[in-house]
């Protein structure tokens, strides 16, 4: 709910870019709030048993022209590219209005520590690589705002877990949206 409350007061946004769709979840939710139009969905690495197909890309340059999304969002998957910064300004040159971003950001090293720990759980099942890129407190905010978007929005910590996992991890996760000026 906390990525579509981002979106809710922006809504309906038309057509939608999901940026390593993992197994397409997300984008059902997404897509069944009613808040988006079409989706599409890329991957580099589509997983069987998908609730989406995503479209195959190699990693390198996202297949679509310059501002052809009104939103472009990435769950939990910047930190899994070789260079974020770079898969960045890919996401934000095929967006026309929107980006928005669920991901990881960390301060001390029992963060990092944490993150690298937590990821390698949740994705090794996967064949998913862990190359531990996380957002280093802020360091990708001026990437993309120096691609002509300002924040509109940032959630953190952003609730992500309850108990004693949320007590860990809480503070190492945030939500935030971009618009283009």
């Amino acid at each position: 709910p906390m990525l579509l409350d981002l979106l809710r007061e922006r809504a309906p946004v038309g057509r939608t870019l999901d940026f390593g769709s993992g197994d397409g979840w997300f984008a059902t939710q997404l897509k069944a709030s009613g808040l988006i139009g079409e989706l599409v969905a890329v991957d580099v690495q589509p997983r069987p048993n998908s609730f989406i197909q995503p479209i195959s890309y190699d990693g390198k340059r996202l297949p679509f022209d310059d501002r052809s999304f009104d939103l472009v969002y990435s769950v939990d998957v910047l930190h899994h590219c070789p260079d974020p910064a770079a898969s960045l300004r890919d996401l934000v040159r095929c967006s026309n209005r929107y980006l928005l971003l669920k991901d990881h950001t960390w301060r001390t090293r029992i963060g990092k520590w944490t993150l690298a720990v937590l990821d390698e759980l949740g994705n090794r099942k996967f064949g998913i690589p862990c190359l531990y890129q996380y957002q280093r407190r802020w360091d990708w905010f001026p990437v993309i705002e120096s691609e002509g978007f300002r924040l509109v929005k940032q959630i953190h910590p952003a609730i992500c877990h309850k108990r004693l996992m949320g007590l860990m991890t809480n503070a190492l996760q945030f939500a935030a949206l971009w618009e283009r000026v």
